[in-house]
């Protein structure tokens, strides 16, 4: 098998996950070599920039040369949720899974175009190419399924939102809006019965479609944070895509709300629920990002979540 010698974290993941699972990080490397040897790949290159939460490495199947993506997730991006949802999305606007070994947090993927996602459309075609690829997403996660519901993915966020609080009554203003805004949408779900129904993507965004050889479909989800909800849930995350681009434009709080009104008449769902679903998405990544040391990314989620 190819040396591994070269096959370091990326700085975006070591920066990432250096507070959270040193251990991980500095067996990168030595795990990245198993997985080489026992599923028969050959390592090309690390993939960079990369994500946060995992490192991939591009491969070939040494027996027939075929290309696949080697994705080793960290400890607390389990890879059996993320081949789970693969698996049941079997292909349909989303990176197929090849294979898995969860005990060792790894997986095996189709090769996408990595370097080329959504973002690197116009603003207008991405959002409608997303909206697209999303709505393909949303189906029924299947009987006994293992992905957590909305409800209890955000419940552990909203503890650790109201811990922040208590530290930094600075944000408390926004935390306690956030966090009712979030008692409103479990106290009464979705019309249609959608509340807790449709598997979800979990982290959807322009960034995390990517462009596909073939003729299967043009572009491919990956990286899903799989969960069980409405989708409503799904599309404040893209609400707040390229976030930095709105907040150095003319009119930012009204090209914002403007954003919500064209997503939720998109895909027909209420535009209160995917504001108030926005908002707590915003506060709880501006939690996260200032306890990780990200003040200004901290500070403009806040300053997001004021214009909705």
């Amino acid at each position: 098998m190819a040396s591994v010698l070269h096959l370091e974290p990326p700085r975006r993941l070591v920066l990432a996950q250096r507070p959270h699972a040193p251990g991980w990080l500095a067996a990168l490397p030595s795990l990245a070599a198993e997985m080489l040897d026992r599923w028969g790949l050959t390592a090309e290159a690390v993939a960079e920039p990369g994500g946060r939460t995992s490192m991939t490495v591009l491969v070939r199947d040494a027996a027939d040369g075929s290309p696949a993506a080697l994705k080793l997730c960290a400890p607390q991006a389990p890879a059996a949720l993320e081949d789970a949802a693969l698996r049941r999305w079997d292909g349909l606007a989303a990176v197929r899974s090849l294979r898995c070994a969860p005990e060792r947090g790894a997986l095996l993927l189709e090769r996408l175009r990595g370097e080329v996602s959504l973002r690197s459309l116009p603003e207008a075609k991405a959002m409608l190419e997303a909206v697209s690829t999303v709505r393909r997403l949303w189906v029924d996660p299947g009987a006994d399924h293992p992905f957590p519901s909305v409800a209890e993915r955000t419940g552990g966020q909203a503890a650790a939102m109201r811990a922040a609080a208590e530290a930094d009554p600075a944000i408390a203003p926004m935390v306690d809006e956030a966090l009712a805004a979030r008692e409103r949408l479990l106290a009464a779900p979705a019309a249609g019965g959608a509340g807790e129904r449709l598997l979800l993507h979990g982290d959807f965004r322009q960034g995390a479609v990517l462009a596909a050889d073939g003729g299967r479909a043009p572009w491919l989800a990956v990286g899903p944070e799989p969960v069980v909800g409405e989708p409503a849930y799904d599309l404040a995350r893209l609400v707040r895509d390229r976030l930095h681009d709105v907040m150095a434009s003319a009119g930012a709080a009204a090209q914002t709300r403007r954003r919500v009104a064209k997503l939720s008449s998109a895909v027909e769902v209420d535009p209160d629920r995917l504001r108030d679903w926005s908002v707590f998405r915003a506060v709880e990544s501006a939690v996260r990002n200032a306890a990780a040391g990200s003040r200004a990314d901290a500070e403009s989620l806040l300053e997001f979540a004021t214009w909705l």
